[in-house]
């Protein structure tokens, strides 16, 4: 059922559809058939006007449909039941997934006022359907009599999901259960929303704002541009340069500014979003938030949140993830350890006397990987213009999977920025559109993440093609420079890159099953497995190429990535670690437990692990939107749970070659194109034969030595 879909939307990924006929409101670009170039969003004509007449309608319709369904007098069957709920709510799920997109990547004022008003709704309106007992009644007759039934796989699995998401959804509960479930979940709708947009405005809402030329000392030029630009955007008069707290901005700044105290002011500012006790406060909102869900999944018969979420997940239980992040917390503790000290001593040498801080710790870390590697970063970023590397993540789905990517200049955008492709086979055949949004703006929110206008399935035996997005936040082009990435912002675009292809090449019947419809601790595969391919030398003389000179990037260079690929894994691996293990523990607190005090919660719970000072977690709780408006709650784990599949999974490009087709055809033909129609670890197995080894990952990261 599409529209079950439709709340938790940041790095979801839901479908468009075609209306059906006889459209209520004249004038709505919701109520027709788009007349696009492949059927895409007609952005150029969709308005924020045009949102609740189609949500309100699209709600409408699809409660029709669930009627039909349930008042009809023949006995239950897969076609007339599952496949009949399977195919409702087209129109609630077109308009929600622009809707919702544009939320999360061109909002405004209207919008989010709109998402404010209409969260609530969609609310009532799924509980209404998972709750309504002739419907469940008809879905659990079919279920009862599956093993009679002659189901394909992907069939036996769309019955079996569909009556589990019956059930944990409430469908089994008493009526007054059942109203209390309805109430917690209109109040989470409006809740996920409100810490999202809290998070958005204190983005927007900081500047540092830099007058002296002296306070600039030791940031590169292409960042001091980029800065010097920002301040005229914003029309400040003199000699002005604004840096935020925008990760393209602040990042840098953290890396290479000598004034020690604007490092300070920059990085509290980036810890402090969101717990300011004023209207962007989350503080309140992400505690009601714990208690709410502790409070539903043991109404559902669970007895946490992370149980009642992992249930559906590859971990299985809280205490099989809790596992996997334990034992590498523990070969990581004494990485970290040696790191810190390491630049300690760097500080020591300097003569300042200072103890190290965490706003010290990255620009340390660059001063030391000179001293040790000779490898200074913005050596690299000519070598890595936005479109170069672009180019280079073309011809590596080239070289793996024969696909072909044309630039379209007919198709409607959200944003003047936004670029389209046309997808191909190497035949010919069209595949999908993909949308490249790149550069941060105050509408648009942080991170990267792909999403789908479209989904893939197969409707009226027609294949439907999919239309996905990739969404990031990258530097923008600066003084007479292109914009110019550094490893890890290339490493994210080639991650954002690999969910776009399990999007695009998803070869699955239904739309629920289509592409990204997997396992949180699954998903990550696909994305993840491409970046290995970023920093290997055969690779990066493919792509990585001057922007002036066209010169390939030299061997000595090369030769430099490769011996500091291990440099400053410690800090990335705790930091992240330290944010999952603080998923993990507000999400296995029992109703009642939740925290009065968060912070001193978040304290507690880093005290507990030992997280040394100098490093917080990667998100702090106020502004962890990943588990607080983004749907990884008690899945934030599910990125280093998919690094050892991914770690696993590139071994065999390695034993047989960076572009072996035949080991891409398998990886396509076993996980990119199944989607969710069976077990992860069975699709995983086709691909590999065996189960993953976790040593690789290991062996990544450096961290082999410390077990």
């Amino acid at each position: 059922m599409k529209v079950m879909l439709i709340l938790l939307l940041s790095t979801v990924f839901l479908s468009a559809f075609v209306l059906i006929d006889n459209p209520p409101v004249a004038d709505n670009p919701f109520f027709e058939e788009y007349d696009t170039p492949f059927g895409v969003p007609a952005f150029d004509k969709i308005k924020p006007e045009h949102f609740e007449p189609a949500f309100e309608e699209g709600m409408k319709r699809h409660q029709a449909e669930i009627t039909a369904i349930t008042k009809q007098t023949a006995a239950p069957t897969f076609a007339n039941t599952i496949e009949a709920m399977e195919a409702s709510g087209e129109l609630l799920s077109r308009v929600s997934t622009v809707f919702f997109n544009l939320n999360s990547a061109n909002t405004s004022d209207a919008i989010q006022k709109i998402a404010q008003t209409i969260a609530p709704k969609l609310s009532k309106h799924n509980d209404d359907i998972s709750l309504d007992p002739a419907l469940f009644q008809r879905v659990k007759a079919v279920y009862d009599q599956r093993t009679k039934l002659k189901l394909t796989g992907d069939q036996q699995r769309l019955l079996e999901k569909m009556y589990k998401n019956f059930v944990r959804s409430g469908a089994a509960l008493s009526p007054e259960k059942q109203e209390r479930l309805r109430k917690i979940n209109g109040e989470l709708s409006v809740l996920t929303l409100k810490f999202g947009q809290n998070v958005l405005a204190e983005n927007n809402a900081y500047t540092l704002v830099i007058d002296k030329q002296e306070d600039l000392s030791g940031l590169p030029a292409s960042v001091v541009a980029a800065a010097a630009e920002e301040a005229k955007k914003r029309k400040l008069a003199g000699d002005k340069w604004v840096f935020t707290l925008q990760n393209p901005s602040i990042m840098p700044f953290l890396q290479y500014a000598d004034n020690r105290a604007l490092r300070e002011q920059l990085f509290k500012a980036y810890l402090e979003r969101g717990n300011h006790n004023d209207a962007r406060d989350n503080k309140k909102i992400m505690a009601d938030m714990v208690a709410l869900r502790a409070e539903k999944a043991r109404l559902l018969g669970y007895e946490n949140h992370a149980a009642y979420v992992l249930e559906e997940s590859m971990a299985s239980t809280p205490a099989k993830a809790r596992e996997l992040l334990d034992r590498l917390w523990t070969a990581t503790v004494p990485v970290t350890k040696q790191e810190a000290a390491e630049l300690q001593s760097v500080m020591d040498r300097a003569g300042k006397n200072e103890k190290l801080a965490g706003w010290d710790w990255r620009y340390y870390a660059e001063k030391l990987r000179k001293e040790k590697y000779a490898l200074d970063e913005q050596e690299l970023r000519p070598y890595l213009s936005l479109d170069n590397v672009r180019e280079g993540i073309f011809t590596l789905s080239n070289r793996l999977y024969g696909l072909r990517f044309e630039k379209l200049t007919n198709v409607p955008t959200y944003h003047e920025e936004v670029v389209t492709y046309e997808v191909k086979e190497a035949d010919g055949r069209h595949v999908g559109i993909l949308y490249m949004d790149f550069f941060p703006r105050a509408s648009k929110r942080g991170g990267a993440w792909m999403t789908s206008y479209r989904r893939q399935e197969v409707k009226n035996g027609k294949k439907v093609t999919p239309v996905v997005s990739i969404v990031c936040n990258f530097p923008r082009p600066a003084g007479n420079a292109p914009a110019l990435l550094n490893l890890e912002e290339t490493s994210t675009f080639f991650h954002e890159f690999g969910h776009a292809l399990h999007g695009l090449l998803s070869n699955v019947r239904y739309s629920s099953q289509s592409g990204t419809a997997v396992p949180r601790d699954f998903v990550e595969l696909p994305s993840q497995i491409m970046e290995n391919w970023a920093e290997e030398p055969e690779m990066l003389k493919l792509y990585a190429k001057h922007y002036q000179t066209g010169e390939v990037i030299p061997d000595a260079l090369i030769e430099k990535v490769k011996k500091s690929s291990l440099f400053n894994q410690g800090f990335a691996t705790t930091e992240y670690l330290a944010a999952s293990l603080l998923d993990m523990d507000y999400h296995t607190l029992a109703p009642g437990q939740a925290p009065k005090d968060v912070l001193a919660f978040e304290k507690q719970s880093m005290d507990k692990i030992g997280l040394i000072e100098q490093i917080p977690p990667r998100y702090r709780s106020t502004y962890f939107q990943h588990i607080f408006s983004g749907g990884y709650s008690a899945g934030y784990y599910s990125y280093i749970w998919s690094a050892v599949l991914d770690a696993d999974a590139f071994e065999v490009f390695k034993q047989k070659g960076l572009f072996d087709q035949k080991s891409a055809l398998s990886f396509r033909k076993n996980v990119l194109e199944r989607g969710g129609t069976d077990e992860p670890m069975k699709l995983y197995q086709n691909f590999r034969g065996a189960e993953p080894d976790i040593r690789p990952l290991l062996r990544r990261r450096g961290l082999d030595k410390a077990l």
